[in-house]
């Protein structure tokens, strides 16, 4: 495994394939209050690009060009909370998207433990430290813990996704799921518009 920091952009020339694994590390968890700091891109190869923003600088015409390719699907876990991030902050409306936690939720009924290190111990056999997720993401220079850190969240997204897309098909609930994951832009926009707390299909 190897981690490559980029300083507002990723390099050119840089490709993913067809499918993409991205995390984002902001100062909190309010979108119009918090600012994104980091975001972290995986081809599911053990490599980790990471793309560190400056507070307030958000030109990535590499970064964006890959988010809005509708040929590379994007692979989140909690998808709702990172591309309303990244529609904030870069503009860019990400799809198509595969959110591993909405897999979760949809076909492991038998738990309520969907948290991505939940769904690696279980599916994957992998313990991931999160002993980083509480940390200072807006600092100039960020350590090497907390690179680590944001690799671990998207270098075992491709093999989850694997393991959840099997379990969705034996279930029958595929469709559900391309469904949930295709209606995610408008939640994210909902988010930002103000109705995060508000469930608009309730009586």
């Amino acid at each position: 495994m190897a981690n490559h920091l980029h300083k507002g952009d990723l390099p050119d020339g840089l490709s993913f394939g067809d499918m993409v694994a991205i995390d984002s590390e902001t100062m909190g968890l309010d979108p119009h209050r918090d600012r994104l700091c980091l975001i972290q891109l995986s081809a599911g190869d053990g490599d980790c690009h990471l793309v560190q923003f400056a507070k307030g600088v958000y030109q990535a015409p590499n970064l964006c060009a890959i988010l809005a390719d509708p040929g590379v699907t994007k692979l989140f876990h909690f998808a709702r909370f990172d591309v309303a991030m990244i529609k904030r902050s870069l503009g860019i409306d990400c799809t198509p998207i595969y959110c591993t936690k909405i897999a979760s939720k949809l076909v492991r009924t038998y738990t309520d433990r969907h948290g991505l290190k939940d769904l690696c111990r279980e599916l994957l056999g992998v313990d991931l430290s999160k002993q980083q997720q509480s940390s200072d993401w807006g600092a100039d220079e960020l350590s090497s813990q907390q690179l680590d850190y944001a690799a671990n969240d998207v270098l075992h997204l491709h093999h989850l996704h694997g393991v959840l897309q099997d379990m969705l098909a034996r279930e029958g609930r595929d469709h559900l799921a391309q469904a949930s994951f295709d209606y995610l832009p408008i939640r994210a926009e909902l988010d930002l518009a103000g109705w995060s707390e508000t469930d608009i299909f309730s009586h």
